[in-house]
């Protein structure tokens, strides 16, 4: 019975000191895996979304973007589309991160400079992290067609501190299918 009891003991001590027989376990590759996959909250105060918008980007001769509400995005270069998510009594900065899959991979990925953008192994999908001043609590991204553009069905998803905070499906079409 004291062999039993010491073996308990060793094998609790060795746990507790973060060595399992006389391996360390790596705490640095898991704190860096946790940086990375959870932001720190840039505010204490619970976010709640009061609205959201997908569709296509209009930019007016005054530079005021508005959103052309749809699912069904034509296929046509130069064509902006994106979301636009209200956030209920929000003023601040705003830590977001887009999860965007696509049907098949593009021929080319591209992004503005500075952006923290990575792109899955296969092609298919992209993950943006940004820090966006949410004025009068509005944060939003938008995404520009190019050559060689998958069709098909589309989606998006944003969060906010890991928490999923809207969800957007929608379907890029050719041009004749509008």
């Amino acid at each position: 019975m004291r062999i039993w009891a010491t073996t308990a003991v060793l094998a609790s001590s060795w746990l507790i000191s973060g060595t399992i027989g006389s391996e360390p376990i790596n705490a640095t590759s898991v704190l860096v895996e946790n940086a990375i996959s959870s932001p720190a909250p840039t505010n204490t105060k619970q976010i709640t979304v009061s609205n959201t918008e997908f569709g296509l980007k209009r930019v007016d001769s005054k530079g005021n973007v508005t959103i052309l509400r749809t699912t069904r995005v034509p296929l046509q270069q130069g064509n902006a589309y994106g979301w636009r998510i209200k956030l209920k009594d929000y003023q601040g900065e705003v830590k977001w991160r887009e999860v965007l899959r696509l049907p098949k991979p593009p021929e080319t990925w591209g992004t503005d400079n500075g952006e923290d953008f990575s792109i899955s192994a296969d092609g298919t999908t992209s993950v943006t992290r940004r820090t966006q001043s949410a004025s009068n609590g509005v944060i939003e991204n938008f995404w520009t067609i190019a050559p060689g553009d998958p069709l098909g069905k589309h989606k998006i998803e944003v969060y906010i501190d890991d928490r999923l905070i809207s969800t957007f499906e929608f379907e890029i079409i050719p041009v004749k299918g509008i």
